[in-house]
């Protein structure tokens, strides 16, 4: 591995994860603050290496990992992220990511997983077994029953983001937005859109 692209909108991360690969031996450093510039140095550049958090402006680290494997990129996908890995992680295996780390976490489990990615190998979380309740196991299997796209939007009406703004972001209509609002609310069995954010909330979507 040779190049190496850093996708996260806080110039702060940006900074730190720098020095992790520059430790690492990486000489070829791209940074992006947005999906958008991601997505353009991804087309411009061959990039080895792609750490990616999963919340940024104008789209979701998700929708990055779908296009990088629809696209058969080469780039190996380092998930750094304050994402709860009991929600996230397995989505982003099946999407392609090789390791998932939450930055909760020290640094050194980002220079671990870099290590690993190096020599070959994956670096995923270990996740708790049998911690759960009933009502935890049964929203995680909804959850888990969610598109990518359905996820997301989920995430934006969560956080208050009018659905013009989301349509925007994601490059849909306000008339598919508002559908998918009442599918969201018609799968994860809440009485309102309003009760969305105590779902999300809940369960550490956002």
């Amino acid at each position: 591995m040779k190049s190496v692209l850093i996708v996260d909108d806080h110039p702060v991360v940006r900074a730190a994860v720098k020095l992790v690969l520059e430790q690492e031996g990486f000489k070829q450093i791209h940074e992006a603050s947005s999906v958008s510039e991601a997505w353009s140095i991804l087309r411009e550049h061959s990039i080895d290496l792609v750490i990616l958090d999963l919340v940024m402006p104008g789209g979701n680290g998700l929708d990055v990992l779908e296009r990088i494997k629809a696209g058969n990129l080469s780039c190996v996908v380092l998930v750094f992220t304050s994402l709860e890995p009991l929600f996230f992680q397995e989505r982003c295996m099946r999407t392609g990511a090789l390791a998932y780390v939450a930055k909760t976490n020290e640094l050194n489990q980002l220079h671990k997983a870099v290590h690993a990615l190096k020599a070959g190998y994956t670096y995923f979380t270990q996740l708790p077994s049998g911690s759960m309740n009933t009502l935890q196991r049964s929203e995680k299997q909804l959850i888990d029953h969610l598109s990518n796209r359905e996820l997301t939007i989920l995430q934006y009406l969560a956080r208050g983001t009018p659905n013009k703004e989301i349509a925007t972001a994601m490059h849909l209509s306000h008339k598919t937005v508002s559908t998918y609002k009442i599918r969201l609310i018609e799968k994860l069995g809440v009485n309102a859109a309003v009760h969305l954010r105590d779902f999300a909330k809940r369960n550490q979507l956002i």
